[in-house]
């Protein structure tokens, strides 16, 4: 326990003083990294992603338990698919545990006899087996709809028929069902099967994930669906082929509500990496990506918000938001008049396009005249543009010091920022403020960068180091992180204050920062609120700002600060351990001593 302890601490104090990166004993090449990296998945399956004789004998018992188990459909479209991939997919689906299923193929014209030969063979051995063979070729849109004609389950999963369920897939679906009959839509982790046929590349992912959908399709397999909602939704439509799932699952969750939505953490399902599958490249199908674009472009129609869908890296998608109102803004920013804060100022004044704007900067009686001393700031107070709100001569504390800037401020909006920070978007407010105004959002944070160009903050994750931490600090401004997580916007759980927008109201309605965290985690804190009052938080890469951490104010973990920083740490404890250490936007299959490293064990054991 103290040695978790330690490294708990020891990741927090890193994290807060700004450690970009942990230094590798010696400099390993691509391949070697993806060696290591493939021996440790592997040992990490066999130690928890392996079904034994014991979870089998356990899962029988709470099958037979079950009053109304439901019918699971597994729609699978089928088109020249090889022989033994084929067999192989069959296979994965008749090895169930859970044994309530019927198995939907849908064959597309395909020409290979072979096809047909193993369909007919797996239907006359499986009476839960059903067929559909097509006349003429229609693509996997219409096919997948005569799959789905078929079907007469509660829900129905999709598989494709190169690909493999794992053994506990549809039981552990129908658990979360039977446990929550009002589901409409539920996915799980996955990975994928190597050329050699070897489980690797897991996708952990995060809970249902609004802004993320946007970006990729982050629901994807395993996917199950409400029967009913998907026929109510038109089934797959034809012209997104591509991105049809993408589609299908932005259109069932317009019909739906997040909270029936289930996010399961387990590996259900094995993509196989092809020859032309996005599996093995997001570049292999570009079609899909023109298709995905489309698809988020009418859900945002349909939405009612005005957007355009632009490319991300690695054929992903970035949404720009639209703003069609300009609230005031008023921007607040703590400061003791050094030279930083006046390069905060001039880039702040210089650079920024929003049109409603204050500047409040709150400083002591000792700070007031060094505002002066710089012409520049000296003009800018003159002419209106700077107000100065002033604090008695006292230790500093973050929280009271941003809420006294608060009570001053005349805006709509408060943007709370840093002094050490550069303005290098110029739009910045106008992108911040347009995710703001999305119906839900309570907070929404930027993308911020060391002056080497690496990256300092790409939102908070909680629970690592103890508390929580930044996500990616360290890393170059092109790495993508797992699944593009340091690259896409995304719904988050904490975003930093040294770049945070909010509504006034919010911020007043659960009582500003809390005072009582002079030091650290008090913007933790103020999320973790935001949210219990029933708010999302959003982070977006399209807002990029250059921030001299604790440039100003020095260290959390300087010597004189090392006690009320045990103290912030063991009030966020006592306050949200819970939440801290069930992050809905990062995977329990993540470590909470090293970001994005395995769990071992998982904090939801198989």
């Amino acid at each position: 326990m103290r040695s978790t302890l330690r490294a708990a601490k020891t990741l927090a104090w890193r994290a807060l003083k700004g450690v970009r990166e942990i230094p590798a004993l010696a400099p390993l090449s691509d391949a070697a990294v993806a060696v290591l990296r493939q021996r440790e998945y592997a040992a990490w399956i066999a130690r928890y992603s392996t079904v034994t004789e014991a979870f089998r004998a356990d899962a029988r018992r709470e099958i037979a338990a079950m009053a109304s188990p439901p019918l699971i459909s597994v729609l699978t479209p089928v088109y020249e698919t090889p022989e033994r991939w084929l067999d192989a997919a069959i296979r994965s689906v008749r090895n169930q545990l859970y044994p309530h299923w019927e198995l939907c193929l849908s064959d597309d014209a395909s020409t290979d006899p072979a096809v047909r030969r193993v369909l007919e063979r797996h239907a006359a051995e499986e009476p839960r087996i059903r067929l559909h063979f097509r006349n003429i070729r229609g693509h996997i849109s219409a096919n997948t709809n005569d799959a789905l004609e078929m079907a007469r389950g509660d829900y129905v999963a999709l598989l494709d028929a190169d690909d493999l369920l794992s053994e506990d897939a549809l039981y552990r679906m129908a658990m979360a069902i039977v446990g929550d009959p009002a589901l409409d839509l539920l996915f799980s982790d996955e990975d994928k099967l190597d050329p050699r046929g070897r489980r690797t590349a897991p996708s952990f992912k995060t809970d249902w994930n609004p802004a993320l959908m946007l970006a990729q399709n982050a629901f994807s397999h395993l996917g199950v669906y409400r029967r009913t909602l998907v026929q109510t939704a038109g089934g797959f439509r034809q012209g997104f082929e591509g991105a049809q799932d993408h589609d299908l699952a932005l259109r069932c969750a317009r019909l739906t509500e997040p909270k029936r939505i289930r996010h399961l953490p387990h590996i259900l399902y094995h993509w196989r990496e092809t020859e032309g599958s996005t599996a093995a490249g997001a570049d292999r199908k570009p079609y899909a990506f023109e298709a995905g674009r489309r698809a988020v472009e009418e859900h945002l129609r349909a939405l009612g918000l005005d957007a355009a869908v632009e490319p991300a890296p690695n054929h992903w998608l970035q949404v720009q938001h639209r703003l069609h109102r300009t609230p005031p803004v008023s921007v607040i920013i703590p400061t003791t008049a050094g030279a930083l804060f006046h390069r905060c100022i001039e880039t702040l004044a210089d650079r920024t396009t929003y049109p409603d704007l204050e500047v409040l900067v709150v400083v002591t009686e000792r700070h007031r005249t060094p505002l002066y001393a710089n012409p520049h700031t000296a003009a800018l107070i003159a002419a209106g543009r700077l107000t100065p709100v002033v604090y008695p001569d006292e230790p500093f504390n973050y929280s009271k010091v941003n809420n006294l800037g608060a009570r001053h401020a005349r805006g709509e909006v408060l943007c709370l920022l840093n002094d050490d920070i550069e303005v290098a978007t110029p739009d910045w407010l106008e992108r911040l403020v347009a995710r703001l105004e999305l119906e839900g959002v309570g907070a929404v944070g930027a993308r911020l960068f060391y002056p080497d160009g690496k990256v300092q903050h790409a939102g908070v994750v909680l629970g690592v180091g103890g508390v929580a931490a930044p996500l990616f600090t360290g890393r170059p401004a092109e790495y993508l992180g797992p699944g593009g997580r340091a690259v896409l916007e995304q719904d988050l759980s904490c975003v930093t204050a040294a770049c945070l927008a909010t509504h006034r109201a919010v911020f007043d309605a659960v009582g500003g920062f809390d005072e009582s965290l002079p030091v650290a985690f008090n913007d933790v804190d103020l999320c973790l609120r935001i949210r219990e009052a029933g708010h999302r938080i959003l982070w977006t890469p399209t807002v990029e700002l250059l921030h001299h951490e604790s440039a100003t104010f020095g260290s959390h973990n300087a010597p004189a600060r090392q006690e009320q920083f045990a103290r912030d740490c063991a009030i966020m404890r006592e306050r949200w351990g819970p939440a801290l250490d069930s992050d809905p936007f990062y995977n329990p299959n993540y470590s909470l001593d090293v970001p994005f490293a395995l769990a071992s064990p998982p904090r939801r054991p198989l």
